[in-house]
């Protein structure tokens, strides 16, 4: 196991002299501890695969270093890193049993036949394949070649990292949820740091004690499942994590007060310093849990006027849209004494609503 540090790490697949930050992976410095369980979370083509590739060994960075426990690794081969990976697709020995697929690994680094039964039987009773370790790997299930490939990456207690790139695709959708619960537990029982790509937020904030958001190449925050969803570092973060999104709205600020769609909002005293003479874009944000729905005689300078576009009712709550402006705002409710087309008062929970300028929080 290692400490993982990028030092002013960045790469261009294809440097142009005309466009030198054509990035892929726009320069960032961050390290992740010995030990620690990582998630790269973020949409198809936003750089998390090459950002682990560049920690593999797979991709040469353009710019910067990679560093295992402070020693600098960014020129050695994949095979001199100590490192095992996961990939998206199982990549096992169709004509091996799951008991030799699983030793393969240890055999290779010469280890006694004794110590690779006993640390075998210890990686396959983890991921339920103690009944299968005499069976060809070819007669079985996709899914269980690929908790085979887990198993693979899992199996060698000494490596720096296991590396994981989005192994649970090929995974039908009841067995997923079983597999996160068991890396979850796997990693508390062996201590190994593991580092784990995916596009999908339920996946990365189950896993992970700490979530990487990427977006076009570039971090824009690193933190925990709750520090995400209560305080994202910016609008991305904001609208990515949780299920609806963020509430994201356009204002200005006159007078000491926000102004969304032309109506007027109370500003705490944090806001209202950060945002005085504010240059740019100015944005509110606020989670749909943090919206309530108020009748229209329920004024306050923390609410505004809005119309209702539709209810759902979701069983353990209600989901509603309404229109603000030229805007919707989305809300999760407990209950809701309105239906579409009614005006109504919206409050946004003042303690529960950010400020942006040009995307990143300031409030």
């Amino acid at each position: 196991m290692a400490r993982i540090e990028l030092v002013d790490l960045a790469h261009a697949y294809k440097p142009h002299p005309c466009a030198p930050t054509d990035y892929a992976l726009r320069p960032m410095s961050m390290s992740w501890q010995d030990g620690g369980a990582y998630a790269l979370l973020g949409p198809s083509g936003c750089g998390k695969t090459t950002l682990l590739n560049i920690i593999s060994g797979l991709v040469k960075p353009s710019h910067g270093k990679v560093l295992f426990d402070g020693k600098d690794v960014t020129q050695l081969p994949t095979e001199a890193r100590n490192i095992a990976q996961v990939f998206q697709f199982p990549v096992i020995y169709d004509t091996m049993t799951v008991h030799d697929n699983l030793a393969f690994p240890l055999r290779n680094r010469g280890w006694k036949e004794a110590e690779v039964k006993k640390r075998v039987q210890q990686v396959a009773q983890m991921l339920e394949l103690s009944g299968d370790l005499k069976m060809r790997a070819s007669g079985l299930s996709v899914d269980a070649k690929q908790k085979i490939s887990l198993g693979r990456g899992l199996v060698r207690p000494d490596v720096a990292a296991v590396l994981f790139d989005e192994p649970l695709t090929v995974i039908d959708p009841h067995l997923k949820w079983l597999l996160r619960r068991k890396l979850k537990e796997i990693h508390h029982e062996l201590k190994l740091s593991l580092i784990y790509v995916t596009h999908d937020q339920v996946e990365a904030l189950t896993f992970a004690d700490q979530v990487v958001v990427m977006t076009q190449g570039e971090v824009v925050q690193t933190g925990s499942a709750q520090a995400l969803f209560e305080a994202p570092e910016h609008t991305f973060v904001g609208y990515f994590i949780g299920n609806p999104g963020m509430n994201l709205l356009e204002c200005k600020v006159e007078d000491g007060q926000a102004r969304v769609a032309g109506q007027a909002l109370a500003l705490s005293e944090a806001a209202r310093a950060a945002l005085a003479g504010a240059q740019g874009k100015i944005t509110l944000g606020v989670r749909p849990e943090f919206v309530e729905c108020l009748a229209m005689d329920q004024a306050g300078d923390d609410t505004v006027a809005a119309t209702v576009l539709a209810v759902r009712n979701m069983g353990t709550h209600y989901l509603a849209e309404f229109r603000l402006g030229e805007a919707t705002v989305a809300a999760r409710l407990r209950a809701i004494d309105a239906s579409a087309g009614d005006c109504v008062r919206l409050r946004f929970a003042r303690a529960r609503t950010l400020y942006y300028l040009n995307d990143k929080r300031v409030a």
